[in-house]
């Protein structure tokens, strides 16, 4: 009963902790699904598509899809707006698709608070701070002054790891990718608070 209406799998971490390369080894594995694709101010990098990686758009056009409302979450982070559209989010729930966020803390936040009882939450994580800045500097995307605002906000992130259901350590990509298969697979499984209790009110019916 709870496949008619969907679910939420929100993966949360630092940039560099592997979340892409993971999403990338689960996704044939886990049904149906839909990825959330942010829509961002940040300039497109090389290799970039926009619809493909992110919405690309001006400032002035994210301001006015605030003033819309049409986010269902967003934030500013790194000197740049990121957000979620919530039409094509409620139209993959409504065709049962298990919906994939990759966002930060900030926007697990705003998730929880509007479809936890569908949500299934997971940090994914480095071993160490050290092995972080490692893999950061090894990506050659980013200046030495983002990689600093990157490791000062991972810092902080990973103090809230315990408002998250599940924790990966991403030290060995391949068994990284076998747990959150697991994990994806049993959020499917989470009924939505309205259909238990319509649940208990038939049974109780047929007593």
């Amino acid at each position: 009963m709870n496949e008619e209406s969907g679910a939420i799998l929100v993966l949360s971490g630092p940039s560099g902790a592997g979340k892409s390369s993971l999403i990338g080894k689960i996704i044939d594995h886990i049904g149906p699904t839909y990825f959330s694709i942010s829509t961002t101010t940040r300039p497109m990098r090389e290799g970039e598509v926009s619809g493909v990686h992110y919405h690309f758009v001006s400032e002035e056009v994210f301001k006015g899809e605030i003033e819309a409302e049409m986010f269902l979450e967003y934030a500013f982070v790194h000197g740049n707006y990121y957000g979620t559209s919530l039409i094509p989010v409620k139209q993959a729930l409504k065709e049962g698709k298990l919906v994939i966020f990759d966002i930060d803390v900030q926007g697990n936040d705003a998730v929880q608070s509007r479809l936890a009882d569908i949500t299934t939450s997971v940090f994914i994580t480095t071993p160490t701070l050290c092995e972080l800045k490692r893999r950061l500097h090894n990506r050659l995307t980013d200046s030495e002054e983002v990689i600093a605002k990157r490791l000062a906000m991972a810092t902080r992130e990973v103090q809230r790891i315990t408002e998250y259901d599940y924790l990966i350590v991403n030290d060995d990509l391949e068994k990284a990718a076998e747990v959150l298969i697991s994990i994806a697979k049993a959020a499917r499984m989470k009924i939505p608070t309205l259909k238990i209790n319509e649940f208990i009110q038939r049974w109780e019916a047929q007593g």
